[in-house]
């Protein structure tokens, strides 16, 4: 049976009540939803045993949500991942953003969309778990033009998919860029780290970058290096592997946090762009996506002062990210997929996360 069940999850210091909200299917896959951040504050799957565990790494408490510097389970935008020196322009106007990651602009800045409340509505039905969430970005926020109307919507099918669906509107040129930013470990958070997850990425380029994270502009072929991930390879196989040119890239990520391009050549419709596997639990978990592009993040910044749930450390390494999103830095690469949008247009993405046991 498909349900949603509303508990209190704290408050913040203007007074706004958080809730978290559960939704949960006919096979007890449960995913818990904040409205702080619009947050996957929680994910239970069972493994081939038919084990549930909670396969995201985030907190206990709304405390460390509203502390938390890692962007666990949250909503990210207006534009994720990075804005090189914090600038761009549109129709020959320069916008200036916080540089929140040294010089350059990362995750909507200092006070982004995971760190808002958004506003709450069910649209369950006996088919599906759904939760709607809204938020209205003003002109001038965080230093993005436009009023910029988003809508999140989290859905728990029979299926095991948690699904996730953004549109927005504007009524000014502006970009947006919206992911969702959990930290995946499929044999459970705070199982320890995730070098023995197998990967599969459906794309033979991806993006590399400079010593700032930011893209260099080309469409670099993943043959023959280290992020050659189009057949099962495990996370934890060449990331170490930092002698030659492009291998350089795991000495600027200080491992993988890259984005890759997928093969689909950015059409709208939904395809797979990834699957993990992970062999002790037999967790499976693929990511389906109208985006044309996916950050993988390999946890490397994670360095253990992140006290998560059941009091468990995270270290690094002990989970990955992947984010669906268009290219970072894509303001100022006129060569990469657009991120504008206009008014009268709808900005629209969906990603699914779905589960299944080997």
């Amino acid at each position: 049976m498909q349900k949603i069940n509303k508990k209190e999850f704290g408050q913040i210091a203007d007074g706004s009540r958080i809730h978290l909200y559960i939704l949960t299917n006919q096979n007890g896959v449960e995913a818990g939803i904040s409205n702080y951040g619009a947050t996957l504050v929680s994910l239970h799957v069972p493994d081939r045993n038919g084990r549930f565990a909670d396969v995201v790494l985030g907190y206990d408490c709304l405390h460390g949500y509203v502390d938390d510097k890692a962007y666990f389970g949250a909503t990210i935008g207006r534009y994720a991942n990075r804005i090189a020196g914090g600038r761009f322009s549109l129709d020959g106007m320069t916008y200036t953003v916080a540089q929140n990651n040294g010089k350059n602009h990362l995750h909507g800045g200092v006070h982004g969309f995971n760190k808002v409340v958004w506003n709450t509505e069910h649209v369950s039905n006996h088919k599906t778990s759904a939760l709607r969430l809204n938020y209205l970005s003003k002109d001038g926020e965080e230093g993005y033009p436009g009023n910029l109307a988003v809508q999140v919507i989290y859905t728990l099918t029979g299926h095991d998919e948690l699904r996730i669906d953004y549109t927005a509107t504007t009524d000014q040129e502006t970009v947006i860029n919206l992911t969702n930013h959990a930290y995946f470990n499929l044999a459970g958070q705070g199982a320890g780290d995730i070098l023995g997850h197998e990967l599969i990425l459906h794309a033979d380029r991806f993006t590399p970058v400079d010593a700032t994270l930011i893209p260099t502009g080309e469409l670099r072929g993943v043959q023959g290096t280290p992020f050659d991930f189009r057949q099962a390879t495990a996370i934890g196989a060449r990331i170490h592997e930092t002698h030659g040119e492009t291998d350089r890239q795991l000495l600027f990520g200080k491992g993988y946090d890259h984005n890759w391009v997928f093969n689909h050549g950015g059409k709208s419709n939904i395809s797979l762009a990834a699957e993990v596997y992970e062999p002790e639990s037999g967790r499976v978990l693929e990511v389906l996506t109208t985006e044309p592009g996916i950050q993988f993040y390999s946890g490397n910044f994670l360095d253990g002062t992140a006290r998560g749930k059941a009091g468990h450390t995270y270290n690094r390494r002990d989970g990955f990210c992947l984010e669906t999103q268009h290219f970072p830095d894509s303001p100022n690469h006129p060569e990469f997929p657009s991120a504008v949008l206009r008014p009268g247009e709808r900005y629209s993405s969906t990603t699914i996360y779905k589960f299944s046991v080997r």
